[in-house]
């Protein structure tokens, strides 16, 4: 089976970032937060994780979810200069 994969504006790093006020159901703040603290990210960074990651899997429903986090991984990597050449010889 083939598998199609959309990063979208994911596989770069944004210019420029918007700031704006939404209303966020108490519960999915404090679990942000925690998760953010285990992390080493704000509880902002960490919704915007959870979002990014959502918007990856509902674009590309049949990719396991530690296909996209490699993934994510690798674009990171990439644009910190850290790949290494494969040899498939």
């Amino acid at each position: 089976m083939a598998y199609r994969y959309n990063l979208g504006r994911f596989g770069r790093e944004e210019s420029s970032m918007a700031t704006t006020s939404i209303r966020l159901d108490q519960e999915l703040v404090d679990k942000a937060t925690i998760m953010a603290r285990a992390l080493n990210r704000t509880p902002p960074k960490q919704i915007e994780h959870w979002a990014k990651i959502g918007e990856i899997m509902e674009d590309n429903p049949d990719l396991p979810y530690e296909f996209v986090r490699q993934a994510l991984i690798a674009v990171a990597e990439r644009e910190a200069g850290k790949l290494e050449s494969y040899d498939f010889g």
